[in-house]
């Protein structure tokens, strides 16, 4: 279905004819926001008509410097959270699934190590096994033993176990403390984010708090008119 000239109405913003359910009026922008529209089109006012991709982008902007009045220069994160608020997107993500997926084979074998390194199983299985190498060489290998007392052989497979197994651990360590620095940082987004749209929200609640008083004065006045009437016509019927 085609639209008639009445269906179309002009941007101020930008001077050009869009669907009216594209545009949104200047009475229902908050007053920040209004202002700050007014820094760049002095003539824009609240009877006038600004297309919603232009609004959006003035949000954006609104944003940025709520934030940058906040916390200063802008970085990255900051810049993610106002274009997740102005495209309305969802901003949490599950950090771990996302590390998880990407591992090298390496990697995950990092972590089994340091993962079973640090377990009773591991502990328990290393000091049977030293214990028995022990036995074998005292009891049952007296006179030919493959490593007699002071077990110079089995210190250096300790000593070349433990070279091994701590620059391993330190990878499953540095790749952990990677994970929780990203999600630190996704923790920050959201608090930010929910902080800025609670900002958003009172701002609203304000705007709209404050047309229902001028409101309620509007039809107030109308009424103490209307009784003024009626007063008038009460006597000059006496």
């Amino acid at each position: 279905m085609n639209l008639t000239m009445k269906d179309q109405l002009t941007c101020t913003v930008t001077g050009k004819e869009y669907p009216k359910e594209n545009l949104t009026k200047g009475t229902s922008l908050r007053k920040p926001l209004l202002n700050l529209i007014q820094t760049d089109h002095p003539h824009f006012d609240e009877s006038s008509w600004i297309n919603n991709s232009s609004l959006n982008e003035y949000r954006k902007k609104y944003l940025e410097d709520m934030v940058k009045e906040e916390y200063g220069n802008l970085d990255q994160m900051e810049k993610d959270v106002i274009s997740s608020i102005t495209k309305n997107e969802i901003l949490s993500t599950n950090v771990e699934e996302d590390m998880t997926v990407d591992l090298t084979t390496s990697q995950r074998i990092s972590d089994y190590i340091a993962s079973f390194g640090g377990s009773w199983t591991f502990i328990i299985s290393f000091f049977s096994f030293i214990i028995v190498w022990i036995l074998i060489n005292m009891w049952m290998l007296r006179t030919n033993s493959f490593d007699p007392y002071p077990f110079i052989l089995l210190n250096l497979i300790l000593s070349c176990l433990a070279a091994i197994q701590a620059p391993i651990i330190m990878m499953s360590q540095n790749r952990k403390e990677d994970k929780d620095r990203k999600r630190s940082e996704n923790d920050f987004k959201i608090n930010l984010k929910a902080e800025l749209e609670i900002r958003l929200l009172h701002d609203k609640i304000d705007h709209v708090i404050m047309h229902q008083n001028q409101k309620l004065l509007e039809i107030q006045q109308l009424q103490m008119d209307y009784m003024a009437e009626v007063l008038k016509e009460v006597k000059s019927n006496r």
